[in-house]
């Protein structure tokens, strides 16, 4: 029988841990997010993104980072990747899209290390 791993609760190289801290942080980001699930709401959001992120009470971290659709600085501001899926979707992209600019690569690149890692 084989040892168990160790795990770290405290970091993971190249990652943004989202633990209780994050989750506080991102709380108003996050809601908005979810908010997105609804299509008037999306629909509102692309009328005038400023006012819709005040409307959640963002911070300018945040903010910026919607206006620049970062998802790594939308991460680092409290951002869960579920949540920032639906911000993503708005714009056509979904979870392949965000795990390419997390990694660095172009989405076709992301796309063969996926595909690469499930031939192992």
């Amino acid at each position: 029988m084989s040892a168990p791993l160790a795990c770290s609760t405290s970091t993971i190289e190249g990652t943004t841990l989202f633990d209780g801290v994050q989750a506080r942080k991102g709380y108003a980001l996050n809601k908005m997010c979810f908010s997105f699930n609804s299509a008037a709401c999306r629909e509102e959001f692309l009328r005038d993104e400023a006012a819709y992120c005040a409307r959640f009470g963002l911070n300018e971290a945040q903010t910026s980072a919607i206006a620049r659709r970062n998802v790594l600085d939308l991460i680092a501001a409290g951002g869960n990747a579920y949540y920032l899926a639906k911000f993503a979707g708005i714009f056509g992209l979904d979870m392949q899209d965000i795990g390419a600019q997390q990694t660095g690569l172009t989405r076709e690149q992301f796309q063969a290390k996926l595909l690469a890692a499930a031939g192992d």
